[in-house]
């Protein structure tokens, strides 16, 4: 064997090309999660809430002149959006979930604060949204930038002509998905993200949503394993079935100008039958607290001028595993 040859033979030994010291990749990406990755991971709408993503209302929401130009449902105090929006935030803290922040590096369109909007997050890591209007286009960029930063991995960003928004998506249990179809988010869109969870063995049951509604989120709400919380009239028929057939009892909301003034429904669930609600919502939140549900409330008066309230406002990063 000439020296060539030898070299040859030494360097197909070496672990580089397959050698001995070759160490393969068997581990699959779920358990790779806190270690190889940032924690995060999410299968359930009423598990253990671990952490957020949020935004802080900024610069862009100074010196607004067409509220409805921007999506919004009237003018906004920015400062006292700001307070409202850290008090939400504090709201997390006190119920030990960590608070992680998008921070863009520049003046972002007005309505990054939705960050629901902007991703669905999965066992595996997330789904980076496409908003639905020309207003809200770029605001999946700087999710996608803090995201990075967090060690979550980014499985798809819906492309092409597809739209998707995270509050379109509800996870009934770690096998099966809603998603919703309608305003915000398009066919094209729930093809891709379909195909994905797809290929993560996730059931997706596509719904519609009526005219005028703008998400799933809007309509229908988790607050345990067991159940949840329909806007009667607006939540979607085959929904209610999939959660029915699935063992979930079926609630429907009370205050019909609670709901569309004051958000009741649009809450977050910290735990099994633990909320946080926007206050200022008395006959609702009676009736979650007669459901056995304890009910955290924080002002969001000025927030929910802008078109959400605290379900939009809050990108959902990580809960503790369904058992």
């Amino acid at each position: 064997m000439s020296a060539g040859e030898t070299d040859i033979m030494d360097t197909v030994k070496a672990a580089a090309y397959g050698g001995a010291g070759w160490s393969p990749r068997t581990t699959p990406l779920d358990e790779e999660i806190s270690q190889v990755w940032g924690s995060c991971g999410v299968a359930s709408e009423w598990t253990a809430l671990k952490a957020v993503l949020l935004h802080r209302p900024g610069v862009e929401l100074e010196a607004l002149s067409d509220p409805d130009g921007v999506q919004m449902l009237g003018p906004v105090d920015a400062s006292r959006v700001q307070d409202q929006h850290d008090g939400l935030a504090q709201a997390y803290r006190r119920a030990d979930v960590a608070v992680y922040y998008v921070q863009p590096d520049e003046t972002p369109p007005p309505n990054q604060m939705f960050v629901a909007d902007l991703m669905l997050m999965t066992a595996e890591g997330a789904i980076l949204g496409r908003p639905a209007s020309t207003v809200r286009a770029g605001e999946e960029r700087f999710a996608a930038r803090r995201l990075a930063a967090l060690g979550i991995p980014i499985l798809r960003s819906v492309r092409g002509t597809g739209t998707f928004e995270g509050a379109d998506a509800a996870w009934v249990d770690p096998e099966t998905v809603l998603l919703a179809t309608g305003l915000r988010t398009n066919a094209e869109g729930a093809a891709q993200v379909t195909s994905l969870l797809g290929e993560m063995g996730v059931e997706v049951i596509p719904v519609g949503l009526p005219y005028g509604a703008m998400h799933l989120m809007g309509q229908l709400r988790f607050a345990d394993r067991d159940l949840s919380i329909g806007w009667p009239g607006r939540v979607p028929y085959a929904a209610v079935e999939v959660l029915r057939a699935r063992g979930y009892t079926v609630l429907f909301l009370p205050d019909e100008e609670e709901a569309v003034r004051g958000f009741a429904l649009n809450f977050v669930t910290l735990g099994p039958r633990e909320i946080l609600m926007a206050a200022g919502n008395p006959n609702t939140q009676a009736f979650y607290e007669e459901a056995g549900i304890t009910c955290h409330a924080v002002e969001v008066d000025e927030l929910v001028k802008a078109a959400g309230a605290i379900g939009c406002l809050t990108g959902i990063l990580e809960r503790d595993p369904a058992n």
